[in-house]
């Protein structure tokens, strides 16, 4: 168990299944409490019960992250329950947008654009409940701001209406994101977790439009070339450790080496590699 992530407060979207439920694994064994989100409540009740029989602390919200009103009374209930959010981790996808454009739906365009994370995960590292947004170090202490649920609310899903402001400017995403309204420093990674076998990528691959436009996503799934959760959820605690914040704003894969990155920081930044940047 790290020191750092101990008592920390994480939600977890798309957390009843595959990564998410890797991810949560991960961090239950660091320590942190969680909120599981997902649409099925029978699937993310049994993850809650996966993470507390293994001696960790977890809550399910069945809730849908397309509607704003599930979302806000998932972060008002976390708080009421665990307390202010340190870590928010946008894993929820879906396979509804498979092909060419010129072949997809508007209904399909639109489901795709709701679901923002389908192609990787967005972890942000926030700690509202401390006078500064520094990664919290060992023996800190959580000191309680009298904010309320609303402003609590807000603390939470700020950096995500950031981040929509931007959308069509193809902006970057800064490597020190800041609140709007309360200075406190955020940290956004993307990360690509490669080809893990979960029920999304195997739903998807069966579909129509998946054998029709990606057949080899059912040839990988064939083969023994996929990534194993398991490594999803080492690299997301990693992420969330502060052991790169400085490379925050940045897109990170799976096939990057964890130890060459911290040791490299300096040299990526100058560089300007990997950077997130905001296309509509």
């Amino acid at each position: 168990m790290t020191e750092p992530l101990k008592g920390q407060v994480a939600i977890i979207t798309g957390g009843s299944r595959g990564i998410g439920l890797a991810i949560a694994q991960a961090f239950a064994a660091e320590g942190i409490a969680m909120a599981l989100v997902a649409r099925s409540e029978a699937a993310v009740r049994r993850a809650s019960e996966t993470i507390q029989t293994a001696g960790g602390r977890a809550i399910p919200f069945p809730a849908n992250v397309t509607d704003q009103r599930a979302v806000d009374r998932v972060v008002a209930e976390t708080v009421r329950q665990l307390g202010p959010v340190d870590l928010l981790i946008n894993n929820a996808g879906s396979a509804h947008a498979i092909g060419p454009i010129w072949e997809l739906s508007p209904r399909h365009l639109v489901a795709g654009r709701h679901d923002e994370s389908a192609g990787h995960i967005s972890v942000q590292s926030r700690c509202p409940a401390r006078d500064d947004c520094s990664p919290p170090r060992q023996n800190h202490q959580r000191r309680q701001r009298p904010w309320d649920t609303h402003e609590r609310r807000e603390h939470a899903v700020a950096l995500r209406a950031r981040l929509q402001q931007q959308q069509g400017r193809g902006d970057r995403v800064d490597a020190e994101s800041w609140d709007h309204g309360t200075g406190a420093r955020c940290r956004l990674f993307g990360f690509r977790p490669g080809f893990v076998r979960t029920a999304l990528l195997e739903e998807g691959a069966r579909s129509p439009a998946g054998r029709r436009w990606v057949p080899e996503v059912q040839a990988l799934l064939d083969s023994d070339r996929l990534v194993p959760a398991a490594l999803a959820g080492r690299w997301v605690t990693f992420l969330a450790s502060g052991a790169v914040d400085d490379l925050s704003g940045r897109v990170l894969s799976v096939t990057h080496d964890m130890n060459t990155l911290a040791a490299r920081s300096d040299e990526i930044r100058r560089e300007g590699r990997y950077m997130l940047r905001l296309i509509d």
